[in-house]
């Protein structure tokens, strides 16, 4: 589902601003939806470190050209080999002049999470987290610190005296945390919304969150279901919400013998996704060809990938 270009920024900011966008330059609210960095955080690459300088109107509205476009999706790259984003500037600048070694950001900002996780210092956690979100973009911040931590938060639980206790504090934090974000976000849309199930047993999923949290940050609405549904009532939930697709998550292994009477009735296009996909592997593969518009993810950034591909967000 690809939108056109979000101009609706222009409106009354002048004619200055009007005769730029007619020129070609971009408004962050398009540049954002181009490379997946919010306003938030292109601002403070701007402000903190000078990495992208857009553009000016008289009034101060910022501009971007597609080479600011393509300096971020550089910049990105940086960022997702583990570079503090603090020394990206002087990489993009001289990038055959770097001698001293790269510090990566992500593994201290996981130690400092991982502490508080197990002192239960909720305070500390949000707050890292926080700014953590406010200088990278959501993809980024899952694949280099959050999937990450939760993996090894997993090590750290097992036969652990207290592990229960440190993942019901965690897990309820970013159900909490991801949940708030992802209610006033769909309160701002008007769209079809993807509905995400938990479909698994399990009470609490997190890579589920982590998935909606991502699907909503580039504007799609999501109803997240945090609870398997039987066979009949997917179907009428799907038809109630005139949802663009669905998705079940599970860490689990499945009931692939009910599987097709579980889709039955399900006429938007189908993804199975998390660890249950590795579990079945062969056998889910072969359902994908006998079970129309049915794909598979193994995590948040598969699933993410693959429904921007497939142009349902």
């Amino acid at each position: 589902m690809k939108n056109p270009p979000d101009t609706s920024a222009s409106e009354d900011l002048g004619t200055d601003f009007k005769k730029a966008l007619d020129a070609g330059w971009l408004p962050i609210r398009e540049v954002a939806r181009q490379t997946g960095v919010n306003a938030v955080t292109l601002r403070a690459w701007e402000r903190r470190y000078g990495l992208i300088v857009p553009q000016r109107t008289p009034k101060g509205h910022r501009l971007f050209c597609a080479e600011h476009v393509q300096r971020i999706l550089t910049i990105l790259t940086w960022l997702n080999r583990g570079v503090a984003v603090s020394q990206v500037k002087q990489l993009l600048d001289t990038p055959q002049g770097l001698t001293e070694p790269v510090g990566n950001d992500w593994l201290v900002l996981r130690q400092i999470l991982l502490q508080a996780v197990t002192q239960l210092a909720e305070r500390t956690l949000d707050d890292t987290v926080n700014q953590a979100m406010a200088l990278y973009p959501p993809r980024t911040l899952c694949e280099q610190l959050l999937m990450p931590l939760l993996a090894e938060l997993e090590q750290r639980w097992q036969g652990q005296f207290g592990a229960q206790m440190e993942r019901v504090f965690v897990y309820s934090w970013l159900r909490s945390k991801f949940g708030a974000r992802i209610y006033h976000n769909n309160r701002q849309l008007r769209t079809a919304p993807l509905l995400l199930i938990n479909h698994s047993d399990l009470p609490m999923e997190p890579y589920l969150w982590l998935t909606a949290w991502l699907i909503s940050s580039v504007d799609c609405p999501v109803e997240v279901f945090d609870w398997p549904l039987p066979a009949g009532e997917l179907a009428l939930a799907v038809d109630h919400l005139q949802a663009r697709g669905v998705l079940l998550y599970s860490s689990k292994a499945m009931n692939l013998s009910q599987l097709t009477k579980l889709l039955n009735g399900v006429s938007c296009p189908k993804i199975i996704a998390g660890p249950t996909v590795c579990i079945h592997h062969a056998e889910l593969s072969a359902r994908t060809t006998a079970i129309a518009d049915l794909s598979l993810a193994e995590d948040p950034l598969s699933a993410h990938q693959g429904l921007i591909e497939r142009g349902l967000i």
